[in-house]
């Protein structure tokens, strides 16, 4: 089940620790091997691991497909940051 605001569906479907779906992502703020930022319509979600690369990225649907080791999920306090890497590359 999903939450939702603004319209957009949040999910986070994790695969034995090494597949990562999330939907209602509006923006990925910045993304190394070790972290992805991204803005969610349910606040700031930080994924932090290991070999993390982003399989499937699609801002029109809201969906991102991340693979790697993932050793946490955490929500940021603090308002939703607009303006993120995608919006100024793409903006």
């Amino acid at each position: 089940m999903g939450f939702e605001e603004n319209g957009a569906p949040h999910r986070i479907s994790l695969e034995e620790r090494s597949t990562l779906t999330v939907a209602g992502v509006e923006d990925v703020e910045r993304f190394d091997e070790n972290a992805i930022l991204m803005t969610t319509a349910r606040g700031t979600l930080s994924v932090r691991g290991e070999g993390l690369h982003i399989e499937k990225l699609s801002l029109d649907g809201g969906d991102l497909r991340v693979e790697g080791t993932i050793d946490a999920l955490v929500y940021e306090d603090g308002p939703a940051r607009r303006g993120g890497f995608f919006a100024r590359l793409f903006g």
